[in-house]
């Protein structure tokens, strides 16, 4: 860990790693050039089979051919959006954008038509890369109906057809100088507060972050790796895609995410490392505990994208004899902004989302004057370094109102940092409660109800309320067959918490609104109150 003693709560940037001027198809080539016989990728199918696999030098070829069939059929610094599920094609597609030049904007296989034609527009998009469909979803269909009148998309491609992928068009075939400072992707945020944004993330920060979150986890080199995190996410197409190919790892590629296949994946392919949210990382243990499997050769669990319970923690690690570590990110930021270390204690991991990454400066900023707060006191979670997005995709107001004028991100997440420099997640500056003037934290109410034994999911939400302005509501997802006794959790939380931190309003829920990246999206189970969808028990 680092060893530091701060006065305030800022961590100046860390520099016991570099910052290196890679690029996404710069790191996939020097991977080709030392180990091109190592296995690059397997294939996962739907039905949880192992199927086709590439080797770095394979990989390299096949992205290099791809590549410059587009380059003759788009102009560098084009967009191109892929909307797909975790395939090959997908891995290839994501380096031949790279390295043909052109931007690659990712969009979630599950979005319906008005929220693709939304990222086709709003992206200035001039191909659509897709799949005929997924999981029940009719995606020719629906990307008929959504580029339907968008005079800027010249192609709408099966990714599944070679013939079509893989064609040559009217320009001369040429592969571009493409520096670390160019554009890469377009990722959408997820949406948790509200209508998605265009983050525009650069070849720089998405392949050093990657580089680093891998070599804090202490990852050795040839490792496997499941990624059943979407590819339309950097968590995928970022951390781990990114990080297998710079630490010359296996990546598994799983089409979707089955927790019971994802523990026989494990068993069967000496899987070492994954990364996965905390729904996930949940589903995982309920397969266990019904179908156990040999999870010896699980050396690391890695989540976040939400916040990660203490419980989580100690039953991951018990349960598959592995590390567990959290890391704290956003879209904007490439995306991991702090991680724990390899020799963090028990309770850091668990209370805390570590500290800083190398080269990143932190700091807990005022909500009301942008000042650098006391150690120990709640504030904004903002961030500076090479990491941080380009901006946000056609909205200067938005890019203006994120990044300010000293060029910290502001990511719009409560939390507060100790001396050492590790920082604590309270929750959303838009999630945070005011009842009666008093600003409450979701999320040390919720890593509290998290300790029971009857709950297996929850969130945290302020209601409006005609007396305090807001109330604080406790949607739940219960473990098993266990039912909802609201006298027996209110008082759990009052040997706990101070009275005003109680919910007042208990729902059972069978699932929660999700974003596409697994993450909880408060705004809807607000809305759905307000809408008289759920009921309080």
């Amino acid at each position: 860990m680092y060893q530091l003693q701060l006065t305030e709560s800022l961590v100046a940037p860390q520099d016991d790693d570099v910052i290196k001027e890679t690029t996404v198809g710069g790191v996939l080539r020097s991977a080709a050039a030392a180990r091109p016989d190592t296995t690059a990728m397997l294939e996962l199918d739907m039905e949880g089979q192992t199927g086709r696999s590439w080797t770095y030098g394979e990989l390299l070829a096949d992205s290099e051919k791809l590549a410059l069939a587009l380059s003759t059929r788009f102009a560098p610094g084009e967009r191109i959006t892929v909307w797909a599920p975790n395939t090959p094609e997908w891995l290839l597609m994501e380096y031949a954008c790279a390295l043909a030049g052109l931007t690659l904007v990712t969009a979630n296989p599950a979005y319906q038509a008005q929220e693709l034609r939304y990222v086709l527009e709003q992206s200035e998009t001039v191909g659509l890369f897709s799949v005929k469909n997924y999981r029940g979803n009719p995606m020719d269909e629906i990307a008929a109906t959504a580029i339907e009148g968008l005079g800027g998309i010249r192609e709408n491609v099966d990714m599944d057809d070679p013939a079509a992928l893989f064609r040559h068009g009217d320009r001369h075939a040429k592969l571009p100088d493409v520096t670390p400072d160019d554009p890469a992707q377009i990722q959408y945020t997820s949406g948790t507060t509200g209508f998605p944004k265009g983050a525009i993330l650069h070849h720089r920060g998405l392949t050093n972050n990657a580089r680093l979150v891998f070599s804090r986890a202490m990852v050795k080199p040839g490792a496997t790796w499941a990624n059943f995190m979407p590819m339309f996410h950097t968590s995928g197409c970022g951390i781990i895609a990114l990080g297998c190919v710079q630490n010359l790892s296996r990546m598994v590629m799983v089409k979707v995410f089955d927790p019971a296949a994802v523990l026989r994946l494990i068993e069967k392919e000496g899987v070492t490392a994954l990364v996965g949210v905390p729904t996930m990382m949940v589903a995982m243990l309920q397969a266990y505990e019904q179908q156990p499997c040999d999870t010896a050769s699980l050396e690391i669990a890695v989540s976040g994208g939400s916040m990660v319970a203490p419980e989580l923690v100690r039953k991951v690690r018990e349960t598959f004899g592995c590390k567990f570590e959290t890391v704290y990110g956003q879209t904007e930021t490439s995306p991991v902004v702090t991680q724990h270390q390899h020799d963090d204690s028990l309770d850091d991991i668990c209370n805390t989302i570590g500290q800083p990454m190398p080269q990143t400066g932190i700091s807990i900023r005022s909500l009301d004057g942008n000042q650098i707060v006391p150690l120990d006191t709640v504030g904004e979670i903002c961030v500076r370094g090479y990491c941080n997005m380009i901006g946000y995709n056609g909205n200067e107001q938005a890019t203006a109102e994120t990044i300010d004028a000293e060029s910290w991100l502001h990511t719009g997440d409560l939390g507060a940092m100790d001396e050492r420099g590790y920082v604590r997640i309270t929750g959303r500056v838009k999630e945070m409660i005011i009842r009666g003037g008093e600003n409450l934290f979701p999320a040390e109410i919720e890593n509290v109800l998290l300790e029971h034994p009857a709950v297996a999911e929850i969130a945290v939400v302020g209601l409006p309320d005609d007396k305090w302005g807001e109330i604080v509501a406790c949607f739940i997802r219960l473990e098993g067959t266990s039912s909802l006794d609201t006298s027996e959790l209110r008082g759990y939380c009052r040997e706990h918490l101070s009275p005003q931190k109680t919910p007042v309003l208990w729902f059972s829920v069978t699932e929660f609104p999700l974003t596409g990246s697994g993450k909880i999206q408060k705004f809807a189970l607000r809305d759905g109150y307000i809408a008289a969808k759920y009921k309080p028990a």
